[in-house]
């Protein structure tokens, strides 16, 4: 059973920053290398879902010409939008995935921390919709924290070699270390040397 939205309501409880985004140099570094692993230096659309407080979502928002972010929480949703206020191009809405993937199209969907959090069956629609939601040439980042976290149905090992499978799209780029895994895909597989016609 996937997590449900009461576990992350109780995160959130007087906390504005539960796993401490803002204050860690692992969070700060690893925001560092998502963004840095991005092939293009900007997207016409981005979709973040498990936004949390809207960390990586401001720094995605200067990526792109517009963003959309949700996350199951309340107070992540209102945490985000008051982030993202000075970005008249991002829009945070609170949604339960996947079943309220929005019908919308995308360039970009980053999926960072959040897909542990889901059964396989669960997961497996979330992936059907991100594809039917990807434009032409469409790119799929994901970020997840290796070790097992309690009352979670799967680990980032599972979530990336199920991503690697049923994407079915060039695999770009990837970092691993022993604390995270990074991993990028495209539907056309287009390198930054060959975007630049180095290739």
């Amino acid at each position: 059973m996937s997590v449900a939205t009461p576990y992350f309501d109780q995160l959130f409880a007087g906390n504005d920053d539960p796993w401490a985004f803002r204050q860690r140099w692992y969070e700060q570094r690893k925001r560092a290398l998502t963004l840095a692993l991005l092939t293009r230096p900007r997207y016409a659309s981005i979709f973040e879902p498990g936004c949390a407080n809207g960390e990586l979502s401001f720094e995605l928002a200067a990526r792109c010409d517009r963003l959309l972010c949700c996350d199951t929480a309340q107070a992540a949703v209102c945490l985000a939008q008051t982030r993202l206020r000075d970005f008249s191009h991002a829009t945070v809405q609170q949604s339960r995935l996947p079943e309220q993937w929005p019908n919308e199209s995308f360039e970009l969907i980053v999926l960072s921390e959040l897909c542990y959090y889901l059964d396989p069956n669960d997961f497996d629609h979330l992936i059907d919709r991100a594809l039917a939601s990807l434009t032409p040439g469409g790119q799929l980042l994901a970020c997840h924290w290796r070790p097992p976290i309690e009352g979670c149905p799967q680990t980032a090992e599972m979530v990336h070699a199920r991503l690697d499978q049923r994407l079915g799209m060039a695999h770009l780029a990837h970092h691993h270390e022993s604390d995270f895994l990074l991993d990028l895909w495209s539907l056309d597989g287009t390198t930054v040397a060959t975007q630049e016609g180095l290739r």
